[in-house]
């Protein structure tokens, strides 16, 4: 695992360059940003609502299970309709969705960091982002009526906090994976 991590630094330096364009775009423009999410959740929703009834009918005669499938699609174009005409209702689901998405995030952030910490040093990075991770998905749990758009500053100052972490994670890969590879080379000479 450590070595996969070291050998593709680059990765988590893109993901936390990404992570700071997404947080410093959300906090410029939280209205948007929120839109944003609604639509493109109702969208999904009833993309995929679609496809899936779809394939359901079409599937009639030889899936013994088509109509858990055209019942799962009907519910998905449902959500998603629900979405485009009560954008309040879905605000808050996703609000749900997100903290639990960050809580489960980040625990699994901080095991990652306790297994990489007899490998390399550096990884209470890793660990701070899973801490950060963890409270944010609390603070969304704990106070949903602070509103969505509150929320959605959250998300940027989250976004923004973990992208800088975790660019400071990867320098730390990237130095580490090229001591190591200089101590592979040194060892075969």
């Amino acid at each position: 695992m450590d070595d996969l991590l070291t050998r593709n630094w680059i990765f988590t330096a893109i993901r936390g360059v990404i992570a700071i364009a997404f947080g410093i775009l959300t906090l410029f423009n939280p209205v948007l940003t929120l839109a944003v999410l609604i639509f493109a959740f109702g969208t999904y929703s009833l993309i995929d609502g679609a496809f899936a009834a779809g394939t359901a009918i079409a599937k009639r005669r030889s899936e013994p299970y088509w109509v858990s499938m055209l019942i799962g699609g009907i519910a998905g174009i449902i959500v998603g309709v629900i979405t485009f005409f009560m954008p309040d209702i879905t605000a808050i689901f996703l609000l749900y969705m997100i903290a639990i998405w960050a809580i489960i995030t980040g625990i699994f952030q901080l095991i990652t960091a306790v297994r990489l910490r007899k490998v390399i040093t550096g990884e209470w990075l890793l660990a701070l982002a899973g801490i950060i991770t963890v409270v944010f998905g609390i603070l969304l749990l704990i106070a949903p009526g602070a509103g969505a758009l509150a929320v959605t500053l959250w998300i940027g100052i989250y976004a923004a906090i973990f992208g800088v972490v975790l660019l400071a994670l990867a320098f730390r890969l990237r130095r580490w994976h090229k001591m190591a590879s200089n101590s592979r080379i040194a060892s075969t000479v």
